[in-house]
C-alpha cells in the first residue's frame, strides 16, 4: 500500500476508480498544405464539425428538463459553430490559403474574436468567451479526443484534477463524484466550498496527483485522515472499506438531527442557515430544517452564464428562492468576484496581488453599472419573500456609504418605473477585512447586520494566500487573534442590538463554534454537509460549558493549543448522545 498526505477540506471517506480530469488544450500546428491535401483536410474539417454539432444536440438533450439556463447556453454554441460566414472562412482558409484544417479553424475564429472583442457593445464583447468555447470543442473533434467534461462521468468514480477553477466546480456532476483529489487548491477554495455544499469527500493538495494516479485505478480517499491510498492489498481494502461503513453510520446518526430545532441542552435556541450558490432544488429543500439562507453566493450565477446574466434573469432566480423561504430570511451577497474568482466574459485586471486587489464591492463600486442591474433586480424580487442584502469585501465605513448610495439610486429608479419593492429590507456587511472588525462599533450603527467570513478573515489577519497548499500551516482558524476579533465584533454589535453571525467555512465547524456561542454569538450559516453534525453538537451543548470555553480560549496563546482543546471538548460532549436520543 501506498500512502499520500494531502489537505482536508471535506471530511469524509470514498472508494472508488479514478476519473483524471485533464481539460483540453488545442495544440495547434500551423503547416500549410499541397493542393493534393486540400481535399482530405476539407473532410476532416466537415467531419469534426459534425461530431462537435452531435455532442451540442446530446447535451441539449441531457439539460432540457435539468437546466433550461444551460440548455440556452449550449443551444448558442451550436448556432456560433454552424454559423456559414465562420465555417465559409474556415473552408476557404483551406481551399484558397492551403491552410491545414486545424491553423484554419484557428486563423477563422481568432478573426471573429477580434472583431468582436473591438466592438463597443459590452454584451457582444462578451460573447468571445463562448467562441472561445466552440472553438475548443471543434478542435478536440478533429484531434479525435473524447470530451472529458466535469458534466460527463460515465459511471461514479474519484475525481482528481490539477486544479478546479469555479466554473469547473459549477459544472461538476456532484451525484456521480465519490470524492475530490487536487494537486492545488486551499482549505477555503471553491473546489473546497463546493465538495462542502454536496458532502463530497475531499483532499487538496497532493503534489503531481495527475501523474501518480491512473484513470480507472481503484483508489481509497480518507478525508478523516487527509490520505489518499493506492495499491491496497484484499486485507487492507476490507480494512478501508469497514471503515468507510463507519464512517456512513456516524453520518446517518448525525442525519438523525437535521431536521430538528436547533438547541442547547438548556434551552437556548440557535439560528442554523444554510450557505447556497443557486436556486436549484436541494437549495430550496432546505428551507425545511434551516432558518432561512445566511448566505447567498450571487456569484454563482455569473459563473454558470456565458455572459453577464440580466436584470430578469437575476430576478427570477432571487424571487425562486425567496419564495421558498418565505417568512425566513434570505441573505444575498452581493456579487464577490475577484481573487480566485474569475469570469471569462469579464476582462478583470491582471493583478500581482488579486486577494488584495479590485475585487467584491470595489469591483462593484466601479463597475456601478453591474452593481445596480443586482441590486434592481433583488429589490424587484424582495416582494417574495424575507430579503437581506449583504456587501462583501467592506474596508471602511466610506464604503458602506458608497454601496448604500448606489442603493438609493436603484431605488429612486424603480420609484420612478413604478416597480413595487419592500421597504422593510435590511442591508449588511461581510467582515472579512481587520480594519472593519476594528471599527465595528461605528459599522454597527451604519448596518442592519453583519456576518462574518471567516475565510477571508483569517487569510488577511494572518498574511496568508490561502490558496497555497504550501502554507496550510500558517493559515490558522484556530488562531488567538482570529478569536479575539470574534468576541470584540459580537459584542459591539450585540450592544447597538444589531445581529451578528459567521457565514464563513469555519461556521461549520462544530468544535470552532463553541466558544463564540459563549461569546454570545446565536447566528450560524454553512454547507449542507455541516448542517446535522452542528445541530447534534448544539444539541449536547450547555451555556455554561460554551461560557467556560469561551474563557479558556482567551488564555491560551497558540492555534494548536486551542484546536487540541475545542476538539476534545465536542468529542466529549458526544460522549452523551445515547443519553440525548431518549429524550
Amino acid at each position: 500500500m501506498i500512502e499520500y498526505t494531502g489537505t482536508v477540506v471535506s471530511s469524509g471517506m470514498a472508494i472508488g476508480r479514478v476519473f483524471l480530469y485533464k481539460p483540453f488544450v488545442p495544440e495547434i500546428i500551423r503547416s500549410e498544405i499541397l493542393d493534393s491535401e486540400v481535399e482530405l483536410n476539407l473532410t476532416q474539417f466537415e467531419q469534426a464539425l459534425a461530431a462537435a454539432g452531435s455532442e451540442l444536440v446530446k447535451l441539449q438533450e441531457k439539460y432540457a428538463a435539468l437546466n433550461p439556463e444551460k440548455c440556452e447556453i449550449l443551444s448558442a454554441h451550436q448556432v456560433m459553430l454552424e454559423d456559414e460566414e465562420i465555417c465559409d472562412g474556415i473552408r476557404r482558409a483551406i481551399t484558397e490559403d492551403h491552410k491545414c484544417a486545424a491553423w484554419a479553424i484557428q486563423l477563422t475564429y481568432d478573426t471573429f474574436i477580434d472583431i468582436l472583442s473591438g466592438l463597443d457593445d459590452p454584451l457582444i464583447r462578451e460573447r468571445t468567451a463562448d467562441m472561445q468555447d466552440v472553438h475548443n470543442r471543434l478542435q478536440r473533434c478533429l484531434q479525435g479526443v473524447p470530451e472529458s467534461a466535469l458534466n460527463c462521468l460515465a459511471q461514479p468514480g474519484i475525481l482528481v484534477a490539477e486544479d478546479l477553477l469555479p466554473s469547473d466546480a459549477v459544472s461538476l456532476d456532484v451525484k456521480s463524484v465519490l470524492g475530490i483529489l487536487t494537486e492545488r487548491g486551499g482549505t477555503t477554495s471553491h473546489t473546497a466550498i463546493i465538495a462542502k455544499s454536496h458532502g463530497i469527500p475531499a483532499i487538496l493538495g497532493i503534489k503531481d496527483a495527475c501523474t501518480i494516479f491512473e484513470n480507472g485505478q481503484e483508489i481509497v480517499l480518507d478525508a478523516l485522515k487527509g490520505v489518499v491510498l493506492a495499491q491496497l492489498s484484499e486485507e487492507e481494502m476490507r480494512l478501508s472499506r469497514d471503515k468507510l461503513a463507519s464512517c456512513l453510520k456516524d453520518r446517518e446518526e448525525a442525519g438523525n438531527y437535521l431536521r430538528r430545532e436547533a438547541r442547547t441542552k438548556d434551552g437556548v435556541r440557535i439560528e442554523i442557515k444554510i450557505n447556497i450558490g443557486s436556486a436549484g432544488d436541494k437549495a430550496l429543500e432546505a428551507e425545511n430544517y434551516t432558518d432561512g439562507v445566511g448566505l447567498f453566493r450571487s456569484e454563482f450565477l455569473y459563473m454558470e452564464s456565458s455572459c453577464l446574466p440580466s436584470e430578469e434573469a437575476q430576478f427570477s432566480a432571487y424571487k425562486k428562492v425567496l419564495e421558498a423561504y418565505g417568512s425566513k430570511p434570505v441573505i444575498l451577497r452581493t456579487l464577490d468576484i475577484g481573487g480566485d474568482k474569475k469570469l471569462p466574459y469579464m476582462d478583470l485586471p491582471t493583478e500581482e496581488n488579486p486577494f488584495l486587489g479590485k475585487r467584491a464591492l470595489r469591483l462593484c463600486l466601479e463597475r456601478k453599472d453591474i452593481f445596480k442591474t443586482q441590486l434592481r433586480a433583488a429589490l424587484r424580487a424582495s416582494n417574495y419573500g424575507n430579503l437581506w442584502i449583504m456587501f462583501p469585501m467592506v474596508g471602511s465605513l466610506d464604503d458602506i456609504e458608497a454601496a448604500m448610495g448606489i442603493v438609493s439610486e436603484a431605488r429612486a429608479e424603480l420609484d420612478r418605473e413604478g416597480a413595487p419593492y419592500r421597504s422593510d429590507i435590511k442591508y449588511g456587511i461581510m467582515v472579512e477585512i481587520p480594519a472593519i472588525a476594528l471599527v465595528s462599533e461605528f459599522a454597527a450603527e451604519m448596518v442592519d447586520f453583519a456576518s462574518v467570513g471567516t475565510n477571508d478573515l483569517c487569510q488577511y489577519l494572518t498574511a496568508t494566500d490561502r490558496m497555497n497548499p504550501e502554507l496550510v500551516s500558517y493559515y490558522q482558524t484556530y488562531h488567538p487573534a482570529m478569536f479575539r476579533i470574534l468576541r470584540e465584533l459580537i459584542g459591539n454589535f450585540a450592544a447597538k442590538g444589531k445581529s451578528i453571525s459567521i457565514c464563513g467555512e469555519a461556521g461549520g465547524d462544530p468544535a470552532f463554534v463553541i466558544p463564540l456561542i459563549g461569546f454570545g454569538m446565536r447566528s450560524f450559516s454553512m454547507s449542507a454537509s455541516s448542517l446535522a453534525a452542528m445541530k447534534r453538537m448544539i444539541a449536547h451543548l450547555d451555556m455554561e460549558t460554551a461560557s467556560l470555553a469561551a474563557e479558556n480560549v482567551l488564555k491560551m496563546s497558540r492555534a494548536q493549543e486551542i484546536k487540541q482543546y475545542l476538539t476534545a471538548l465536542s468529542l466529549h460532549l458526544l460522549d452523551s448522545q445515547a443519553d440525548t436520543n431518549k429524550v
